[in-house]
């Protein structure tokens, strides 16, 4: 299974497009990343990874679907490959990220750091750096804006529900690798701040300023995730059957199933606590799976 170009950005346009966001620019800005991060990764001796995103709104507080699904699934995966992995997130996503991960069919250490704690981002720092970690992923993790807080898309202020894991993102002799999907996310530095103000409404505002070495523009940033165990599996052949195993429809509902009806979590979108991520139905995660396994696989997911 020797990957051509053409495959990698097969998988790129899959999960790497516009739904809805004007997020076109920063994607294209951004064409041909997925696949320099994914090889990245597989230089890796061990992996962090970074999620976790708060929506306060209305009677709505809860972590949002997008994130500790992809996360999760991208994590138990690449410990099944025999890669050591951890996950840092803050207190008030803590629960969802645990039950995901245990959902995915996995065991993953997972780094719980608390809003206003900021000696135990110096700990997970500390420890990260013990552990050898030589790549970290933030994966729809809300990055700090210019004003030096974090911004949700309506330009809300969410630091009080949201630690400045950029911290531990930028602390380490890591290679960064950033995904999102709006332009506030962790890793979004790396474009050009009049690019985002440009494109995205409340971009001026809500542009994330910590920077990454690979970033990853996804329509959905779970979907970012899910192509780059995507792009894992065609880059090495002895992972390709294990990644397959996670990489699955019924896995994806399964763990998007569990933490909202377990532990809260809501559609980032909507605002409801449902299957959904990002306003759209399992029907169209199931797709973008779908296309992903005939990439990769050559079949569709089970």
């Amino acid at each position: 299974m020797s990957p051509r170009v053409n495959e990698l950005a097969a998988i790129e346009a899959v999960v790497c497009r516009d739904v809805g966001r004007k997020t076109q620019p920063l994607i294209d800005a951004t064409r041909g990343e997925l696949g320099v991060a994914a090889a990245a990764l597989l230089q890796a001796k061990s992996i962090g990874l970074i999620t976790g995103f708060f929506v306060p709104r209305d009677e709505v507080m809860a972590p949002e679907t997008d994130g500790p699904v992809g996360t999760a699934l991208l994590a138990v995966s690449l410990a099944a490959c025999g890669v050591p992995v951890r996950i840092a997130v803050d207190s008030p996503c803590a629960d969802v990220v645990r039950m995901a991960v245990r959902e995915a069919g996995g065991t993953v250490a997972v780094d719980e750091v608390g809003v206003d704690d900021r000696p135990g981002i110096d700990r997970v720092i500390d420890a990260w750096r013990r552990a050898g970690t030589s790549h970290v992923v933030a994966i729809e993790r809300c990055g700090l804006a210019r004003d030096g807080r974090p911004r949700n898309m309506r330009g809300v202020d969410v630091s009080p529900w949201t630690a400045p894991l950029d911290n531990l993102f930028s602390a380490g002799p890591w290679v960064r690798i950033g995904v999102g999907d709006g332009g506030n996310e962790i890793g979004m530095g790396k474009l050009p701040a009049d690019l985002i103000a440009a494109a995205v409404p409340n971009g001026e505002r809500i542009a994330c300023v910590t920077g990454c070495d690979h970033l990853i523009v996804a329509g959905v940033s779970n979907w970012g995730a899910y192509g780059l165990m995507t792009a894992l599996a065609l880059l090495r052949e002895s992972w390709a059957a294990t990644i397959g195993k996670f990489l699955t429809t019924d896995r994806d509902l399964r763990v998007t199933r569990a933490i909202a009806e377990s532990t809260g979590a809501v559609d980032g979108v909507t605002g409801r606590r449902e299957a959904t991520v990002d306003g759209f139905g399992p029907e169209i995660h199931a797709a973008v799976i779908a296309d992903l396994r005939r990439i990769a696989w050559g079949k569709r997911a089970d």
